[in-house]
């Protein structure tokens, strides 16, 4: 049971509580919070429970905005975060995007959406479609409407109908023209390669979204040619289990609109799209820089959004480094970005320069780690492949669409 939600600025001020019990959390708890991140910096930041003097914390960020959820009883650890994953998700769709500016112009519906979405320390409702129908998304005519009338609520006076079915996820009565089915493969791969070039970790971690407009209430079967692949597969609720475990077919009544279907992973790839090679040698202060880009398994489409980054060491007082191709920049953390995009067709790019050390200091002693980035735009670089998509009743002028997006995660080449 969750007590307290607080959300947090990227400075640490509290631009939003919400009470969910009677017994009420002090406010300082998110000063001891914001203490312990500034002390201990990104380490903390990325531990999703937390242990406090009086209560245990549950913390999720999205984009530079910390969800942060209270208890003192015992609870399991991942409702909490889930719960939170859910009120982000949620927020970003309704107000189109998350941000501090977003949060304090939308503070009423916010605090509307959070009460419907928990009672009293237990999640109640979730899903996008019904909080849709009870609080209005904002828009400027309901902006203007609560100016002119006083009236800032847009909480709806009539309980969703969807709430009594036996498919809570989808609103009742929908109708479409033209009936429209869209699955789309994302993938992000996340890789370690080591300084003497051999690959310690290569995954892929996917998502199946659905993006559907089809009338009435459809029931849709979706399957793989090779589903085997798949590890660590997670379901929306309107997936039907025992189809999937007995066949690995997934069955489902869809929502309405854009949904994640379903998450997966791939493990223990053996090849990456593009490589990274870094050679860096010292000298009496002087530290020579040379790093190669190229492509190693050519996927069949065009690898675009090329970046390497990484952080100069602090030893190092000056630096001069160049391209061949793509442009270089340095910011004033001593952050390094090589912005290559596409690698082009007569020559690999490579960036080359000369890096000034401390005086005394002969060589380099800590080696930077080159983080890569890549967008591969129609495939899905796991292998996984869709086999078909069925309705059991096809309406009139359907329309099936399918699509694969692939782009880079924890990707990290070491020197």
């Amino acid at each position: 049971m969750l007590q307290c939600i607080f959300l947090l600025s990227d400075s640490g001020e509290v631009m939003l509580e919400k009470q969910l019990t009677g017994h009420r959390v002090d406010r300082s708890i998110c000063a001891w919070f914001w203490d312990q991140i500034v002390s201990q910096g990104d380490s903390f930041k990325q531990q999703p429970v937390i242990a406090s003097p009086t209560h245990y914390l549950f913390q999720i960020v999205r984009e530079g905005i910390t969800f942060l959820a209270c208890t003192q009883v015992e609870m399991p650890p991942l409702m909490g975060i889930e719960f939170l994953c859910r009120v982000a998700d949620v927020l970003s769709d309704y107000l189109e995007g998350l941000n501090e500016d977003v949060i304090k112009d939308n503070f009423v519906i916010v605090y509307e959406l959070l009460d419907e979405m928990i009672d009293n320390g237990f999640p109640l409702t979730t899903e996008p479609n019904i909080l849709r129908e009870m609080i209005a998304p904002p828009n400027i005519v309901s902006k203007m409407l609560s100016v002119v009338t006083g009236n800032s609520s847009n909480v709806s006076d009539t309980l969703p109908g969807a709430t009594a079915s036996c498919v809570p996820w989808r609103t009742t009565d929908i109708k479409y023209a033209n009936n429209e089915v869209y699955v789309d493969l994302v993938e992000e791969m996340d890789a370690i390669i080591n300084r003497d070039g051999v690959m310690v970790k290569c995954e892929v971690y996917g998502e199946v979204q659905v993006n559907s407009h089809i009338t009435g209430v459809p029931d849709l079967t979706l399957s793989f040619t090779n589903p085997s692949i798949m590890d660590d597969v997670r379901f929306h609720p309107c997936v039907r289990f025992r189809p999937w475990e007995s066949h690995h077919i997934l069955s489902f009544v869809p929502p309405d609109g854009l949904f994640k279907l379903m998450s997966y992973r791939v493990k223990k790839l053996k090849s990456t799209p593009i490589y990274v090679k870094p050679q860096i040698t010292s000298d009496d202060e002087t530290c020579r820089v040379n790093v190669m880009v190229g492509i190693r398994n050519d996927p069949g489409k065009m690898i675009d959004s090329i970046t390497v980054q990484f952080q100069l060491p602090s030893c190092v007082l000056s630096s001069d480094l160049t391209a061949n191709h793509g442009a270089v920049t340095i910011f004033s953390n001593k952050m390094c970005t090589w912005s290559i995009d596409r690698i082009p067709k007569d020559r690999a790019p490579a960036l080359s320069g000369t890096l000034m050390l401390e005086t005394g200091l002969k060589r380099l002693n800590v080696f930077p780690t080159f983080q890569v980035g890549f967008r591969i735009q129609g495939v899905a670089l796991s292998g996984l492949q869709l086999d078909k998509l069925d309705l059991r009743v096809v309406p009139s002028r359907l329309y099936k669409g399918f699509r694969a997006f692939t782009r880079s995660g924890l990707y990290e080449v070491r020197s």
